[in-house]
């Protein structure tokens, strides 16, 4: 595509990194809004404190199976196929868990979501990269991802304990955080051109030729950045997904806070999430992107440790939590979004960075939270500690073997 001017689409640009990053902070909060109400649903329908774990595991491997497979076919027809359709089913998914009435029900339900959360996650990845310049791809990316960590796991616990005190039943809460995905996938029609529309189009999002549409998966696992990067990001995911899923059974059934201080405090994992999707990304496009990522999962493996070391100070748990999230989720946005980027062949970004979420969400987002349940139910919550430790303290191992494919490294 010819750029008016020599000038960059701003315009375009800026509109993209909003609709699909509000599309992003929706996928967070659909998500993780089943986690502050899961000690009152746990209640009403008879689930076990481990349950909320295995809820949040089935969704997470569903979610990394499509992504996988989605982001390939996000490849081959493009991104409005995917997108759109994929907003529309995870809000709806969102409403009906509101209806369900058992575990079996809320698993069939969480899992579907899982599935259309998944394929919106790397399509939407890809899609960013292609609207946004080289080099301020860093922090766009992680602007468009940093909407997660806000609306899911930093407004979301509020919101949800907040509606708990005006509406009839935790069953409205569902439909009424559903309602927005409808309004931005009707504004994505209007607005989302496909890649080769666009003017990165021709380095990123650029339509698969037929040789590599034959190509298989093989040629992105021989990429040691793609093999690193799903490594990796089993191991931040592991710590991150966990807590988020564990904590509000840890803050309410050990610690004893209420509904209302167990909502504050783990609000903080989505402010610090916020910031480090938004932060750590941008300053990778400055420093590099192999610095962060070993600077970030020190500071997360230090940080967790620290965490559950404190008893029932609200503010200390909360600015804790806000740097272990901070760094993980800050690595996460890093991982998904240049590293695997930025280490795919051309043509294959959408199906690289699906493969790198997918393999992360199996294993982190759906396999470590079940193994977080199995613990609960079988040792305690308050050793969840050892599931979400062990994987960022590998992480600091493997980030050393990263390498730096950072622009402004690169020119050096």
């Amino acid at each position: 595509m010819t750029v008016a001017n020599g000038k960059w689409d701003t315009n375009y640009e800026w509109k993209v990194v909003t609709l699909l990053g509000i599309g992003f902070g929706l996928v967070g909060l659909d998500r993780w809004i089943i986690a502050p109400l899961g000690p009152t649903m746990a209640m009403d329908l008879g689930l076990s404190p481990g349950d909320i774990g295995y809820l949040v595991g089935a969704l997470g491997l569903t979610w990394g199976v499509f992504a996988i497979f989605s982001g390939r076919l996000a490849d081959s027809i493009g991104h409005r196929k995917i997108l759109i359709p994929a907003i529309l089913v995870f809000s709806l998914m969102s409403g009906f868990s509101g209806m369900a009435s058992g575990m079996v029900g809320l698993i069939f339900i969480r899992a579907l979501m899982g599935a259309a959360e998944g394929a919106y996650t790397p399509t939407s990845f890809t899609a960013v990269a292609s609207a946004a310049k080289p080099e301020r791809r860093g922090i766009l990316q992680g602007a468009q991802q940093c909407g997660f960590a806000l609306f899911g796991l930093a407004l979301g616990p509020i919101i949800a304990t907040q509606l708990l005190q005006v509406v009839p039943s935790w069953r409205w809460v569902f439909w009424i955080v559903a309602i927005p995905g409808f309004i931005v996938a009707a504004l994505l029609y209007f607005v989302l051109k496909e890649p080769e529309d666009t003017q990165g189009g021709a380095t990123v999002g650029a339509a698969l030729t037929a040789d590599q549409t034959r190509s298989s998966y093989m040629e992105l696992l021989r990429t040691p950045n793609i093999v690193l990067a799903m490594l990796l990001l089993f191991c931040t995911m592991s710590c991150v997904f966990v807590l988020s899923a564990m904590v509000p059974g840890y803050l309410e059934g050990y610690i004893g806070f209420t509904p209302q201080q167990q909502g504050a405090v783990l609000s903080g994992i989505g402010f610090g999430g916020f910031l480090g999707q938004f932060g750590i990304p941008g300053l990778s496009d400055r420093f590099g992107r192999k610095p962060m990522t070993i600077i970030s999962f020190i500071g997360a493996t230090i940080s967790v440790w620290i965490f559950f070391q404190l008893g029932a100070n609200p503010l200390a748990l909360f600015l804790t939590i806000f740097v272990v999230s901070f760094f993980s989720l800050g690595v996460i946005a890093l991982i998904t979004g240049p590293i695997a980027t930025e280490a795919a062949p051309l043509g294959l970004v959408s199906a690289a960075i699906g493969i790198v979420v997918g393999t992360g969400e199996i294993f982190g987002g759906g396999i470590a939270p079940a193994i977080a349940g199995w613990v609960t139910n079988n040792f305690g919550i308050e050793n969840v500690v050892w599931v979400a430790l062990f994987g960022v303290a590998i992480g600091i191992v493997l980030s050393f073997f990263l390498k730096e494919t950072a622009p402004i490294k690169q020119a050096e």
